[in-house]
C-alpha cells in the first residue's frame, strides 16, 4: 500500500513517527503551515517556522525515505491577532519556493471579519502564484463555515477546482462535492472522522476527488490513520485500485496542480546546516 498523507504536521512529531509511517507505506506527505498551540508574538516567529518547513523537515523526512512538501499561509486562528497580520505581506517571498505546493491552511476558525479578510487575500495570492489552496473548515458550526468558505472562493480569482476543502464530515460533504472542489477528510482518534465513517462516505459518494489525511499534530492524533483507512476500505470490499486512488493518486493529482510536486526523495545528507538527527555520536 503506497500512501501520500496530504495533511500532517510533522513539526510536532518525532523521528519515530517518520520511521513508523515509512513502514506503513507512507512515501510522501504535505505539511501545512498551522498554529503551534500558543500565540506567536511576532511575524519573525512565522518566518523561522516557514524556513523549518522548507529545510529541516524535508531533511528529517528524507532520512526515512519520505518526500516532504509544504503549504504556506497565515492560518485562520492567528489571522485574528493584529501582531501576526504583517505575515500576509511577506507571504509572496515564500510562495515562490520549491516544494511549496499550495497556499494553506487558510479558511475559518471562529468566522470573524479578520478571518474573512485573510481568507480572501490568500486566495488572491494563490491565484497570482499559480498555486492551489488548502482550506480549513471550522471545527464548530461546520456547515455555516463551509457555505461561507464557498462564497468567498466564488468571489475570488481562484477556480473552485483548485481548492481542497478539508476537515469535511457527513454534514458538509454533499455541498462541498457539489461545488466542484476537492474533498479532504481528517481521520482522528475520538474526534473528526474515523476510518469506518470514512468508508461509509466512500461507499455513498465514491473516491473521486477524495483525499484522506491524518492531520496528526501535537494533540491526540495518529500518523498511521491513512493506512488504517486503506485497510478498512479493503475489509469493506473496495478494490486495491480504489484504495490506491484515494491514498495516492488523488493527492498527487491535487498537489500536482502546483507544478512543483517532486516525489523523488532527495539525497540523505548526514547534516542539515551543521545539525544531525543523531545524538551522542557520529
Amino acid at each position: 500500500m503506497r500512501i501520500f498523507d496530504p495533511h500532517i504536521h510533522m513539526t510536532s512529531r518525532t523521528t519515530d513517527d517518520y520511521e513508523a509511517m515509512y513502514a506503513a507505506g507512507v512515501r510522501a506527505l504535505v505539511e501545512p503551515a498551522f498554529w503551534l498551540g500558543q500565540p506567536r508574538t511576532s511575524p519573525e516567529s512565522f518566518f523561522d517556522y516557514f524556513d523549518a518547513l522548507l529545510g529541516w523537515e524535508p531533511f528529517r523526512a528524507a532520512q526515512y525515505g519520505i518526500a516532504h512538501h509544504c503549504t504556506i499561509a497565515l492560518n485562520p486562528k492567528e489571522a485574528n491577532d493584529p501582531r501576526c497580520l504583517p505575515v500576509l505581506d511577506a507571504l509572496p517571498r515564500y510562495l515562490v519556493k520549491d516544494h511549496v505546493v499550495a497556499v494553506g491552511e487558510i479558511g475559518y476558525d471562529a468566522m470573524t471579519p479578520a478571518e474573512d479578510t485573510a481568507l480572501a487575500a490568500q486566495l488572491e495570492l494563490a491565484a497570482e502564484h499559480g498555486l492551489p489552496a488548502l482550506v480549513h473548515t471550522p471545527h464548530r458550526d461546520k456547515l455555516t463555515g463551509l457555505r461561507r468558505t464557498l462564497d468567498v472562493v466564488a468571489e475570488s480569482k481562484l477556480p473552485t477546482e483548485r481548492v481542497l476543502i478539508d476537515h469535511l464530515n457527513e454534514t458538509t460533504v454533499k455541498e462541498a462535492r457539489e461545488s466542484g472542489s476537492w474533498l479532504g477528510f481528517s481521520v482522528y482518534p475520538d474526534t473528526k472522522m474515523d476510518e469506518h465513517r470514512m468508508v461509509a462516505l466512500l461507499r455513498e459518494y465514491g473516491p473521486e476527488r477524495v483525499l484522506v489525511n491524518s492531520a496528526a499534530d501535537w494533540g491526540k492524533s495518529d500518523p498511521l490513520k491513512t493506512r488504517k483507512v486503506g485497510e478498512a476500505m479493503l475489509a469493506a470490499g473496495f478494490g486495491e485500485d480504489e484504495v490506491h486512488r484515494v491514498l495516492w493518486e488523488n493527492p498527487v493529482a491535487f498537489y500536482g496542480l502546483s507544478g512543483r510536486l517532486d516525489l523523488e526523495v532527495p539525497g540523505t545528507e548526514a547534516l542539515h546546516e551543521g545539525n544531525s538527527l543523531l545524538r551522542g555520536g557520529e
